[in-house]
């Protein structure tokens, strides 16, 4: 089977690439290294894998290398409210615009699986789960942008999508602007943090279960297409003072304190319910505690903040 992956060399796909040509599939990675990252350089070796730098926005681009693939995982993306508010145009061709282009260029036959966000549920009902039934009420440009486009895929047909929670976790392309790791990294270089709305609870997985959770979604594609799917631990669903708990118990100097002045920008607040996808046979295989530990121990090698999309 031949995979085309847009945004291939992201957060994601630089752990999901080479999980697909590890289980015998063919990749078409496109990416324009927009980070300069090298995240794909370990992959080379591999005869099964064909890299192009192009931007999933340009037609023909898509165009020349959509046509003799099986599946589409289309991962390119400005992620994240804070860049998407800080270039909203940017945003909208690449989260919206570039997906409807991969619809337009697609047979029908060939399978979508489209990864969008579980921050399209925004503000949720105090303990009362969000499903995949669960309106969607997005409070930012990223959340609208990517219900949108889950629509469009949706609507399409022989597709499925994947409403992730807040990723964590070491990635060749590493990203420090996700909260787990923004926290942890702070609590090992600064030792304390100033959170706000500390009582504002989302969920969250780890990267390399997200590349899981794309494998298992395309092995058992028949069964499940079609469908969202939220995909995150059900045993994570925590509150920003309960993750600096998490962290605090493996590093007991941290200090976090609420600040009783300012907001912040990203509001969400809601607890999911991933019931549907582990019905069908997916279980998240890193906890929280775990990933913290992996965390602790990259951030000894990574000492600059270089590594964020804002």
């Amino acid at each position: 089977m031949r995979i085309l992956v847009t945004g291939a060399a992201g957060y994601i796909g630089s752990v999901l690439v080479p999980d697909l040509l590890r289980q015998g599939y063919e990749v078409v990675a496109i990416d324009n290294f927009m980070y300069r990252q090298t995240s794909l350089l370990d992959a080379c070796f591999d005869k099964k894998l064909s890299v192009i730098r192009g931007d999933a926005r340009d037609e023909s681009v898509i165009s020349a290398y959509i046509k003799d693939v099986d599946a589409i995982f289309p991962l390119a993306c400005f992620t994240g409210a804070p860049l998407c508010s800080g270039d909203p145009q940017g945003a909208e061709a690449v989260n919206l615009d570039a997906v409807k282009l991969v619809l337009k260029l697609r047979r029908k036959e060939q399978v979508i699986i489209f990864p969008t966000t579980n921050s399209g549920y925004g503000i949720g009902q105090e303990g009362i789960y969000c499903t995949e039934e669960t309106p969607l009420k997005p409070i930012s440009l990223y959340g609208k942008l990517k219900v949108e486009a889950e629509k469009a895929i949706l609507d399409s047909g022989n597709c499925i999508t994947l409403r992730l929670a807040t990723a964590f976790g070491i990635s060749p392309r590493m990203r420090l602007d996700l909260l787990v790791n923004d926290f942890v990294y702070r609590a090992v270089n600064d030792n304390y943090i100033i959170i706000f709305q500390a009582h504002f609870k989302r969920n969250y997985i780890h990267v390399r279960d997200v590349a899981g959770a794309f494998i298992h979604s395309l092995k058992n594609f028949q069964e499940m297409k079609n469908q969202p799917y939220n995909v995150g631990l059900s045993d994570a669903n925590l509150s920003k003072g309960e993750l600096c708990q998490e962290i605090k118990k493996q590093l007991p100097h941290f200090y976090f304190v609420e600040s009783e002045i300012g907001e912040d920008p990203d509001k969400r607040n809601y607890i999911v319910s991933n019931e549907k996808i582990e019905k069908s046979g997916f279980r998240p295989s890193v906890s929280l505690k775990d990933g913290i530990t992996e965390l602790i121990k990259g951030y000894k090698i990574i000492k600059l903040n270089q590594f964020s999309n804002v």
